[in-house]
C-alpha cells in the first residue's frame, strides 16, 4: 500500500498541537497538487516549498527603518497592531490583535521538516537521498526555530539566556499535544547542533532554488553564531560561505543600463547573490503587494544614504501618483519603487543574500578587534553599491567600526527581519542600544504632533504568541507580562 500522510490545517498552528497522521488522507504541499509520499525521492521533494513566507505585520514598525502612511496610524493608536507598534503604545492590549500567520508558517514548516526526518528512513530509496533530505530538512528546521526565538522571545544574552523563556523546540513528528517551552539558551543550542550536523552534508548546487545550498547553510550558521556571540565561529562559517559564493551585483551596471525598469538580468531566480528564496508574503506576487504597505522607509533612513548610494536612487521614490494610496508625499520618507518586482529584480528581503554574509563577516572581524579586515569587507560591499567614491576610512576603535557596520546593515538589509532582530540584539549592549524617537504626524497639520518613544528594553520587542496556539497549549505562556 502506498503511504499517504496528512497535514491538517489545525496542525499548522503548531506550538499548539500535533494531530495524528492517517493512511487515507494526503499531503497537499506543493503547487503541483497532492503528493503521494511513497518513496525517499518524494520526501525529498517535500522540502522544496515555494510558499515559504513570513508576513511582517507583527513586527514591521518595531524598527526605525520603516514609516507608515499617516492615515494608517492616526485614530488607531490602540486598535491596530501597526499603530500600537509605531506609537510604542505599551498600554494597548496587543496580545488580542497581534495574530497573523507568522507563527503558523514557522511551525508548519517545522512540521513539514519533521515529517521528512522521521519518516524517510522507512521509505524505499537510496541512502544518499535519505542523508541529503534529512540534512536539508534539519537546516530549514533550524532556520525556523532561529527566527521563532528571535521573534517571540528576548534576544540572546549570555547572562540570562538560560532562564529567559524561549519557544517550543519541535524535533520530531508526533502526537504530543502540549510541548514544553524551552529557554532561549536551549533553543540556540538546538539550532547550532542542527546546523553543525547538517550544513556540511548540503549540496553546493541542489536540485532547485527551494532546496538549501551549502553556501546558504554556512551563511545561516554564521548568522546564528553571530547572534550567539561566538565571534570566531561566525567568522569561520562566513568565510566558508563566501568561498562557495561571493557574488555581488554591481549596481553601477544596472544604473548605467537604464535602471531596474530596463535592465532585468537579475529577475526571477537569476540574482547570483540570493542564497535562499523565502518571501515576505505567500509567494512573489503577494510580496510585491506587501511592499506597498511595508516598503516605505523612514525620513531618518533616507537621510543616512549618501548622495551616490545606488541602493537608494535605484529602488526608492518620493513622488508619483501611483503611490499616493500608500505614501505621504512631503513626509521625507521614501517608498520602494513599485516597478521593483521579482519580474524585474529579485531582492529577497527574507531569504539570505551574499551581501548579508559580507556584513556578518565584517562584524565578526570587528568583534575580534580586526578593524582592518572589517573595513575590507564593508568596502567590498560598498564598491558594488555606490557610484564614484565608495570606500570608508578604517575606524580607530571597535565601537566606531561597529557603528559603521550597523549603518551598512540598515542600508543593505532592508525589510524582512533584519533591522528588527538587530535592534533587539544591539539593545542588549550599552554601546549600541538605541531609543527610537518619532515625531508624528508630519504632513497632516490638523492633528497635533506628538513625540513617541520606543525604549531599548520595551516589552514590545517581544511578539506575543498567537491566541490560536496558546489556546491549544497552556504551556505556551507569553514571554512578556501581557495576558
Amino acid at each position: 500500500m502506498k503511504r499517504k500522510l496528512s497535514i491538517l490545517p489545525a496542525l499548522l498552528a503548531f506550538g499548539s498541537a500535533w494531530l495524528a497522521s492517517s493512511c487515507d488522507s494526503y499531503v497537499d504541499i506543493t503547487p503541483l497538487g497532492s503528493l503521494t509520499v511513497d518513496d525517499a525521492n518524494t520526501y525529498y521533494e517535500l522540502i522544496a516549498n515555494p510558499q515559504r513566507c513570513y508576513y511582517p505585520s507583527s513586527f514591521a514598525y518595531l524598527s526605525d527603518d520603516l514609516w507608515p502612511k499617516e492615515s494608517k496610524i492616526i485614530g488607531f493608536e490602540s486598535t491596530t497592531i501597526d499603530a500600537i507598534l509605531f506609537t510604542a503604545n505599551e498600554n494597548a492590549e496587543r496580545s488580542l490583535i497581534a495574530d497573523n500567520n507568522l507563527y503558523e508558517n514557522m511551525y508548519s514548516d517545522i512540521l513539514r521538516c519533521n515529517l521528512v526526518i522521521d519518516n524517510i528512513d522507512a521509505a524505499p530509496g537510496t541512502d544518499d537521498i535519505r542523508t541529503l533530505a534529512k540534512a536539508e530538512a534539519r537546516t530549514y528546521r533550524a532556520w525556523n526555530h532561529f527566527i521563532a526565538v528571535n521573534t517571540f522571545a528576548k534576544a540572546y544574552t549570555p547572562a540570562t539566556a538560560a532562564s529567559d523563556g524561549g519557544v517550543c523546540i519541535m524535533d520530531h513528528y508526533g502526537l504530543e499535544l502540549t510541548p514544553v517551552k524551552s529557554t532561549v539558551a536551549e533553543v540556540y543550542d538546538f539550532v547550532i547542533s542542527e546546523l553543525e550536523a547538517s550544513v556540511p552534508l548540503l549540496q553546493e548546487t541542489p536540485l532547485n532554488i527551494y532546496h538549501p545550498n551549502r553556501a546558504y547553510g554556512y551563511g545561516l550558521l554564521a548568522q546564528v553564531y553571530l547572534f550567539h556571540r561566538d565571534w570566531e565561529k561566525a567568522r569561520d562559517a562566513a568565510l566558508k560561505s563566501l568561498e562557495l559564493n561571493n557574488s555581488l551585483i554591481d549596481y553601477n551596471v544596472i544604473n548605467d543600463n537604464g535602471g531596474i525598469a530596463r535592465y532585468r538580468v537579475y529577475a526571477d531566480d537569476n540574482n547570483p547573490e540570493v542564497l535562499s528564496y523565502m518571501w515576505l508574503a505567500s509567494g512573489w506576487t503577494a510580496e510585491a503587494a506587501t511592499y506597498y504597505n511595508y516598503g516605505v522607509i523612514s525620513p531618518e533612513l533616507v537621510n543616512l544614504f549618501e548622495p551616490n548610494d545606488l541602493r537608494y536612487s535605484l529602488f526608492f521614490r518620493q513622488s508619483g501618483t501611483t503611490i499616493s494610496l500608500y505614501y505621504d508625499t512631503g513626509s521625507g520618507a521614501a517608498i520602494w519603487t513599485p516597478a521593483t518586482t521579482t519580474a524585474r529584480f529579485t531582492y529577497m528581503a527574507v531569504g539570505m543574500r551574499t551581501a548579508e554574509v559580507y556584513l556578518t563577516l565584517a562584524e565578526a572581524y570587528a568583534r575580534l578587534g580586526d578593524n582592518a579586515k572589517a573595513t575590507e569587507y564593508v568596502n567590498a560591499l560598498r564598491q558594488h553599491r555606490l557610484s564614484g567614491t565608495y570606500s570608508i576610512a578604517q575606524p580607530s576603535t571597535q565601537v566606531e567600526m561597529m557603528q559603521q557596520i550597523i549603518l551598512e546593515r540598515r542600508k543593505e538589509l532592508l525589510f524582512g527581519f533584519h533591522r528588527f532582530f538587530d535592534l533587539k540584539r544591539f539593545n542588549t549592549e550599552a554601546e549600541y542600544a538605541k531609543t527610537i524617537v518619532r515625531v508624528f504626524p508630519i504632513v497632516n497639520t490638523s492633528v497635533p504632533q506628538q513625540t513617541y518613544t520606543l525604549r531599548p528594553d520595551s516589552r514590545l520587542y517581544i511578539i506575543p504568541f498567537p491566541h490560536s496556539a496558546r489556546d491549544r497549549n497552556p504551556n505556551l505562556t507569553l514571554n512578556t507580562d501581557e495576558k
